[in-house]
């Protein structure tokens, strides 16, 4: 970057509110709407579905004290990926990045799309070749937007996530509708096998609803204070816990455990219960709009680590422009598109779009999670002088809480996903390896010559 540091270029130009709203619009997407069937799908009974939301929280929260901590004593733009290079090398930090890059924030837009052209097709009736084309029109579009600069993103951030904000609450307003009408709701149980409890099963889509607020690391650089960075993450996720449990309550309330579990859409349903087919219109409109405000967070934050890791890699500096007018790493956020894109020809080809994107994502996504709170742990031993304006309460038990519950979401993952389905989102951080070994392999030649 011409030998001006990242942390010169990246202003200070957020607040509390519009971090806060980054942070919640990460988590607050499609898995709220899309994963609560599948949890009360494994827990028959209400007390354990709002338990394991519950519980959901606990770690979200232990989460957001970790990265409070690390992104208040190493602010970077490229988050994590200045956290694993500080605690374990250049090397794991290279892995993140391209993960990043090659799987995470891609495949994540890639199913955010999907999620959005699933929800329209409710409203409009589409074949799948013309949901593939509206899903990447969506990523191009908010390519283009986020590329206008980071106060116009963020603002549409706001906005963005204040609707999401609205639908969960539209929920909690029909389930006590309907408990105030007498409304008895379906009887418990799972209708079709009734299946042994799984609360494990359950807790991995408990948990993949509640990812996401960790991405907020990128804008550690850009926000004006500490105290500032820390309320948001704190904060937002102690916002997005309340409206989850809100929300699931409103479910149970409306639809019981049975009817939640066999209903494809069920805050559609417990809309259409509460307040006939206006109010189930109105919330696909809604959930469409939750799916494009995590989708534009990862627009606003995806492209900083890739920057982040083009600055430390002489042969990618053509990827580490920022544009200091309006705060964006250009070529970064480009190059992010254009791999979304790829995605979503691929989740199209497949025929299976979202499903595919999450099995792609997920076991790497909870790998390099739990790295980063084992970071933390590391960075307390070799960086004890770092200055600290926040720190974890309850050192350690609240890191090693967050790290325990990543690990059994990764081992739950795997097991999901299967070694098969694996192969390949593994074989991609192969491939990252072997593109950085080539890449320093053609730096030491090029050296030698002019030597």
């Amino acid at each position: 970057m011409n030998g001006v540091e990242s942390k010169d270029i990246a202003r200070k130009v957020l607040g509390t509110w519009q971090t806060s709203s980054v942070v919640v619009g990460m988590v607050v997407g499609a898995g709220i709407f899309r994963s609560a069937a599948e949890v009360a799908t494994n827990l028959s009974a209400p007390f354990w579905v709002m338990l394991a939301w519950t519980l959901g929280g606990v770690f979200a929260l232990a989460g957001a004290f970790v990265y409070a901590e690390l992104t208040t004593a190493f602010p970077h733009p490229g988050g994590d990926y200045r956290f694993l290079r500080e605690a374990f090398g250049s090397t794991v930090a290279w892995v993140f990045a391209w993960s990043r890059f090659a799987v995470i924030f891609t495949a994540s837009a890639a199913m955010l799309a999907f999620v959005a052209t699933d929800y329209i097709a409710q409203l409009l009736p589409m074949s799948p070749a013309t949901r593939a084309l509206l899903a990447a029109a969506l990523i191009i579009s908010l390519t283009a937007l986020n590329l206008r600069g980071l106060r116009t993103s963020a603002r549409t951030q706001v906005a963005l996530v204040a609707t999401s904000v609205s639908a969960l609450l539209a929920i909690g307003a029909a389930g006590t509708s309907l408990l105030l009408s007498g409304h008895v709701p379906a009887a418990p149980g799972v209708p079709i096998g009734e299946p042994e409890f799984n609360l494990g099963a359950a807790l991995v889509f408990v948990m993949l609803a509640y990812g996401g607020f960790n991405d907020s690391a990128t804008l550690s650089s850009e926000v004006r204070t500490a105290r500032q960075m820390t309320r948001a993450l704190i904060g937002g996720m102690g916002v997005v816990t309340a409206l989850y449990l809100l929300a699931n309550w409103g479910y149970l309330r409306a639809l019981g455990p049975a009817r939640l579990a066999d209903s494809d859409a069920p805050a559609a349903d417990a809309m259409a219960l509460a307040f006939s087919p206006v109010g189930e219109t109105l919330m696909v409109v809604a959930v469409t709009v939750a799916a494009l405000a995590i989708l534009n967070a990862l627009m606003i934050v995806g492209g900083r680590t890739l920057y982040a890791a083009a600055e430390d890699e002489p042969s990618l500096q053509r990827l580490a422009t920022w544009d200091s007018r309006r705060h964006v790493p250009t070529t970064a956020v480009l190059a992010q598109g254009l791999v979304s894109l790829l995605l979503v020809c691929w989740g199209a080809w497949q025929g299976t779009g979202f499903a595919a994107m999450v099995n792609y994502m997920a076991p790497v996504y909870w790998l390099f999670l739990a790295l980063t709170g084992v970071a933390l742990i590391r960075l307390r031993r070799i960086r004890p002088t770092a200055e600290r304006p926040y720190t974890v309460p309850l050192y350690p038990l609240v890191p090693l809480i967050f790290v325990t519950g990543c690990a059994y979401v990764l081992w739950s993952s795997v097991a999901y996903v299967g070694w098969t389905g694996c192969a390949l989102s593994f074989g991609i951080l192969a491939f990252g390896l072997l593109v950085r070994l080539c890449m320093r392999s053609g730096q030491y030649r090029y050296k030698r010559v002019e030597q």
